[in-house]
């Protein structure tokens, strides 16, 4: 059906508003961050600040321990990242290609883990890191993020791979490529948007966790930078102005990694086509 234009017009500005409404907070956590710690007290609510400080950037670079927790953060969460990536793309193309006895029952068991909530698993997961001598190791947070992530991971992954036509696999089968070869020129390139929607979800759900870093990294030079965001609050009262400049910097590597792979996100979709 076509619009009129007044059925654009309209649509036009409930989007514009919506986009205002999901922006403002990320506009206002700039703007805080901005301000002297004057004006961020002040009880006048000025959306545009009429002057501009990087201070609370520097206190907030200079803090004590950032680097190390910047680091720490990057380990776990790449690490959870390419790990879940590899066990889900292995366990969704027998998931999705292949019939075997408990299938489903198996399937059913990913759904479950998916839908528990992280905070009902806190204490399971805290036992079987103790027991498994894993606690205050980045190693061992990073297998819990692989373990929050990983039913998301396989789930949405077999779903891509039942999209691909089968005929697609028999086509290239029958021109003389292996199982392997199957796999390498057809299914993983057109697994392209799925692994980026994956990969994104569970950067952000590992970048984003701070319950299981604060309990299981004791050690402070292990600690993850969502701890790190804790310390600007302190028995004096809350540094906003810091935090907020905290919170910018903190959000800027997810932000790089969804530009590193927002290409593939479209890109994927027919390469596999062009290149089995």
């Amino acid at each position: 059906m076509r619009r009129t234009p007044l059925q654009r017009a309209l649509l036009t500005s409930a989007g514009l508003l919506a986009a205002l409404f999901f922006l403002f907070p990320t506009y206002w956590m700039l703007t805080t961050a901005l301000k002297t710690p004057a004006q961020v007290l002040s009880p006048d609510y000025d959306l545009v600040p009429l002057s501009a400080t990087l201070a609370n950037f520097t206190t907030a670079l200079g803090k004590a321990g950032f680097t190390g927790f910047l680091t720490n953060s990057l380990i776990v969460t790449l690490g959870a990242v390419a790990c879940a990536l590899v066990a889900g793309l292995l366990a969704s193309v027998p998931l999705a290609r292949m019939r075997f006895r408990g299938r489903k029952g198996f399937l059913l068991l990913v759904l479950i883990a998916q839908m528990a909530p992280l905070e009902a698993l806190f204490v399971p997961m805290y036992l079987i890191m103790r027991d498994a001598d894993l606690l205050d190791s980045l190693p061992g947070l990073m297998l819990v993020y692989v373990a929050f992530t990983l039913p998301f991971t396989t789930w949405t992954l077999r779903g891509f791979v039942k999209g691909i036509p089968v005929e697609l696999d028999e086509a290239a089968m029958v021109d003389g490529c292996g199982r392997w070869g199957v796999f390498r020129r057809i299914t993983l390139p057109l697994l392209g948007p799925g692994l980026v929607a994956t990969s994104v979800f569970s950067f952000v759900t590992a970048w984003n966790e701070f319950l299981y870093a604060l309990v299981f990294l004791r050690d402070q030079d292990k600690q993850t930078l969502p701890v790190w965001l804790s310390s600007f609050k302190t028995a004096f009262g809350t540094d906003w102005g810091g935090i907020m400049a905290a919170s910018v910097v903190y959000a800027v590597p997810a932000l790089v990694f969804f530009l590193l792979v927002q290409r593939k996100l479209v890109s994927g979709g027919v390469s596999g086509a062009v290149k089995g």
